[in-house]
């Protein structure tokens, strides 16, 4: 289901405290499951935004999703996606993922990393649908750590 309502843009550094807003909405439902703030709450978003690419899904002029991304040696590293609660279920993250698959494929990257948390596993559901697959379980924290990967389908722009 694709959302065509939904834009997309770079973040700015002005975009900062949105961007701290929407992940403290997104994970907030998780708080009750890990029983403490998952770390991307923690996060020095107005750090983030000048070090790491963020691809910023707009709606009507809102911020309704975001996916911070870092460009490794061998793959691209998704550091956080995540979407507005209301806005949760309508593709938004789908289409976020895609972009950063595109990503690696620009790049010459042959794979996009990232983790989760093993007690989110809504997400863990998703990045499985999506095509990640389980490369390993750590203990972290009291809980799991699940590092997920993929190879990015498609082809890369001519001159790539």
């Amino acid at each position: 289901m694709t959302n065509k309502s939904i834009r997309f843009r770079p973040a700015e550094p002005t975009d900062a405290a949105a961007i701290r807003d929407i992940v403290r909405a997104a994970y907030a439902r998780w708080v009750p499951v890990i029983g403490r703030e998952p770390l991307p709450m923690r996060a020095d978003y107005d750090k983030a935004v000048r070090e790491h690419p963020f691809d910023l899904a707009v709606e009507d002029g809102r911020i309704v999703g975001m996916i911070e991304t870092m460009l490794a040696d061998d793959h691209l590293w998704i550091e956080n996606v995540c979407v507005v609660p209301e806005v949760q279920g309508r593709g938004v993250g789908r289409l976020l993922l895609e972009r950063a698959e595109q990503q690696a494929l620009e790049a010459g990257r042959p794979e996009l990393r990232l983790l989760t948390n093993g007690a989110f596993e809504a997400n863990v559901s998703l990045y499985r649908k999506l095509g990640y697959t389980i490369d390993r379980e750590e203990s972290f924290m009291n809980g799991t750590t699940v590092y997920m990967s993929k190879r990015p389908v498609g082809r890369p722009p001519r001159g790539a």
